[in-house]
C-alpha cells in the first residue's frame, strides 16, 4: 500500500513541477522516490522520515546550485545593439524625458548613461538596454579626437 502512495505522491510532484517550472516540488518527487523504494522494507515512520529528510536535503543543498545553472540570463536579439555606435535623430535629455538614436537600422528611444545632454546628430555607443529604452554615451567628436593627438 505504501509502494503506491510515494508513486502517487512522486507522480502528482512532478505533474505540479511540469505546470511550473519553478523548481518548487522536485525535491519532494526525490525524497516520494527514495520512501518509495525504502517502503519495500520499513515502516512507515522510517519512509516519512526519509522522504522529509531527503526532500529537505535536496531542497537545501540542490536548489540554489540549480536555480544558478537554469537562470542565466541569454542574450536576446535586441542585446545585439550593446556596444554598438548609432547616430542621435532627436537629443538625448534625460530630465525632459527626449531622446532618440538609429542603431543597427533600428529606431530605440534612448537615455543618456552619464546623464549628460547628447545632442541630435551625435555618435553615440550602446552601453546596456533597460525596458525598451537603450542607455548611450556619447562618442568624442573628431575635433576631441585632433586635440587629443
Amino acid at each position: 500500500m505504501w509502494l503506491y502512495l510515494w508513486l502517487g505522491v512522486m507522480v502528482l510532484m512532478l505533474c505540479i513541477e511540469a505546470a511550473t517550472m519553478g523548481l518548487t516540488t522536485i525535491w519532494f518527487a526525490l525524497g516520494a522516490l527514495a520512501a518509495m523504494l525504502v517502503s519495500a522494507f520499513a515502516p512507515w515512520q522510517v519512509q516519512m522520515f526519509v522522504f522529509i529528510a531527503l526532500s529537505a536535503l535536496t531542497l537545501w543543498l540542490v536548489r540554489p546550485l540549480a536555480r544558478r545553472a537554469l537562470m542565466r540570463r541569454e542574450r536576446t536579439n535586441a542585446d545585439r545593439v550593446i556596444d554598438q555606435v548609432g547616430i542621435v535623430s532627436e537629443p538625448v535629455d534625460n530630465v525632459a524625458g527626449t531622446g532618440v538614436v538609429q542603431v543597427g537600422g533600428r529606431t530605440w528611444t534612448a537615455r543618456s548613461h552619464t546623464g549628460e545632454i547628447i545632442p541630435g546628430g551625435a555618435y553615440v555607443r550602446v552601453c546596456r538596454i533597460e525596458g525598451v529604452k537603450v542607455m548611450v554615451e556619447a562618442l568624442p567628436t573628431e575635433r576631441e579626437n585632433d586635440a587629443g593627438r
